[in-house]
């Protein structure tokens, strides 16, 4: 296991893209940071100690770095070369007013559908608060 090791092939390895070339693409892109330095060179050498920003999906990741590793295992190994720094996203779920009758169990009839189509307009237009 050596001390350093390509951006592309680590971001590869590590399992945050699903080919190389993906990663290679999105560090020429110019999307990824090492150390707060903005990198555009897949080739860069990066290492224990690193912390990376990038995207994936529609979110940032900020990762630092714990080990290199030598192959692209399976994800409980690819869970091992980093640690996530961003805060756990936490997701509100919109309150939805069930009619009395669907209790959530089943499809709902379309008159059940009717009544939680009217409480959801009523949660969202703002004429409605006064």
């Amino acid at each position: 296991m050596s001390d350093k090791i390509r951006l592309d092939k680590w971001l590869w390895q590590a399992r945050f893209f699903k080919t190389r070339s993906l990663s290679a693409k999105t560090v020429s892109g110019g999307h990824v940071r090492v150390n707060s330095l903005k990198i555009a060179k897949p080739a860069y050498a990066v290492g224990p100690g690193d912390v990376l920003t990038f995207p994936q999906a529609r979110a940032v990741r900020v990762i630092k770095i714990v080990a290199c590793g030598t192959r692209r295992g399976p994800a409980t190994e690819a869970q091992a070369l980093y640690e996530d720094l961003a805060p756990p996203e936490v997701n509100p779920k919109p309150d939805q007013v069930p009619s009395p009758k669907f209790d959530g169990k089943g499809r709902p009839t379309k008159r059940d559908r009717r009544q939680l189509d009217r409480n959801q307009s009523r949660n969202l237009d703002p004429d409605s608060l006064e």
